[in-house]
């Protein structure tokens, strides 16, 4: 008896000639209307980031809704929710490179890319943070005039520092390196400038086997170092609230529910990025029924895990006997924000159970209606760890409402809208897939096909 017949990774039957004039003719022609008006509505929303930024800086943090009991508000809610955003582009580069999944190869390079600019939007915020973001540099470690005076390392923003450099760093060199072999290809097909440009940042690559073999080594090399970062980042992250004495905060699983959650939103966000880039780009025969599928799969799985999570979090507050623990979750789904905490459950556990159904992850509309809701669910998760633990405080005299204020609200804005210019630029100058993998998976389900075919009778 034959195997049910799954559908192939690559549609078409396409060649590798095809393959590369399908990735190359888009970034070698102009760009399409959908791509400017993408671009000035991405653009307008940074510059009113930018403006909002640069107010804050000459004015001060005072210009947040914080108070003397929510010290911490719309800045680190966000400076989470992007980490997160950047975890799944790791995670489908490095973690599934590593177990051989082939499904990866068109979806790898797009999450790579949402990885770097993710982290870079999450960078704003702890800087804006120090409330003199012009002494960055003192996180450095590094000997200064300031003598023996060197930084607080028991600070959570010191952490934050070491995270998203180390995890930056390491990315873009695995981006970076992935591009090489296409980088190659568009030096071979373009002329003038854009063949020099090709041809310094290929690096000399011409495609022997030795080179082929000194990138794979290298690639298999950072794909080794790049997986322990998708669990420890989030876990450093998750560290600036687990390792204070609030309640709802103070809890040892918080690293895992930080990770799971954070490969949960990232998940989302490709899924988003890719359904967009597929319709727009035309690559409806790279990003099949089986790439949405597969991504689909990992973030119910990633979703279960998250609703556990929740559970657990209410399940040990209740057993702990701390009446303070008990309040924190109580208020959280019974408060004056429960508003706040069943837009979180619903986005994040009930809708993603649609995903069960075979016929639903086929769907590429509700797929998409999916993926942003799940977005918007995580982006409450964090606004309702944060500030639903600092509201309420231990004395009800302390007691105070958080509302951000517009300066807060379009700063959030102006980092969708550098996380969006800078994709639509990567769309329009880089191959949005990555070529050179992708042609290791032509055959991948069509040979199957075959197979099945001829044991089934099936083929002439």
């Amino acid at each position: 008896m034959s195997s049910p017949l799954r559908p192939p990774l690559i549609a078409g039957h396409k060649s590798l000639a095809d393959v590369t004039r399908d990735i190359c003719t888009p970034l070698e022609g102009r760009p399409s209307s959908w791509w400017w008006a993408g671009l000035a509505v991405s653009a307008s929303m940074l510059l009113v980031g930018l403006v909002s930024v640069g107010y804050q800086i000459a004015w001060g943090i005072g210009t947040w809704g914080l108070n003397k009991t929510v010290g911490w508000g719309f800045d680190i809610t966000n400076f989470v929710f992007w980490i997160g955003i950047g975890h799944a582009g790791t995670l489908i580069s490095a973690v599934l490179f590593l177990f051989r999944q082939q499904w990866r190869t068109s979806v790898n390079r797009a999450a790579e890319a949402m990885t770097l600019f993710a982290v870079m939007c999450a960078g704003i915020f702890p800087l804006i943070h120090m409330g003199r973001p012009w002494l960055f540099f003192w996180f450095a470690p590094y000997p200064n005039a300031r003598g023996p005076l060197w930084i607080n390392f028991k600070s959570p923003l010191v952490w934050d520092f070491f995270a998203i450099s180390t995890y930056f760093l390491v990315s873009a060199l695995f981006w970076y390196f992935g591009l090489l072999p296409d980088l190659a290809t568009l030096r071979d097909r373009a002329v003038g400038w854009r063949k020099k440009l090709c041809g310094v940042l290929c690096l000399g690559w011409n495609g022997s086997a030795r080179t082929w073999h000194r990138y794979e080594t290298v690639y298999l090399l950072l794909a080794g170092l790049a997986t322990p970062l998708v669990f420890s980042v989030h876990t450093i992250v998750s560290m600036d609230f687990a390792t204070s004495v609030i309640p709802g905060w103070h809890t040892t699983i918080f690293p895992p529910y930080f990770v799971a959650g954070a490969i949960f939103s990232g998940l989302a966000m490709v899924l988003t990025l890719m359904l967009i880039a597929r319709k727009t780009m035309r690559l409806e025969a790279y990003l099949t029924a089986r790439h949405v599928d597969a991504m689909c799969q990992l973030m119910l799985a990633m979703g279960c895990l998250v609703g556990l999570a929740y559970g657990t979090e209410f399940f040990l507050a209740f057993y702990s006997g701390n009446p303070y623990e008990q309040f924190v979750f109580l208020n959280r789904a019974a408060g004056p924000l429960a508003w706040a905490y069943w837009t979180m459950v619903t986005c994040n556990v009930l809708v993603p159970q649609v995903l069960w159904l075979k016929a639903a992850r086929r769907n590429f509309a509700l797929v998409f209606a999916v993926s942003i809701l799940v977005n918007v669910g995580m982006w409450f998760e964090r606004f309702v760890i944060i500030v639903t633990s600092l509201h309420r405080d231990y004395l009800p005299s302390s007691w105070a409402t958080y509302v951000p204020t517009l300066i807060e609200l379009t700063t959030l804005v102006g980092s969708f809208g550098l996380f969006f210019t800078c994709f639509l630029l990567f769309c329009r100058f880089v191959p949005v897939i990555a070529m050179a993998e992708v042609k290791g998976v032509l055959d991948v389900g069509h040979e199957t096909r075959r197979e099945d075919a001829v044991v089934t009778g099936e083929a002439a």
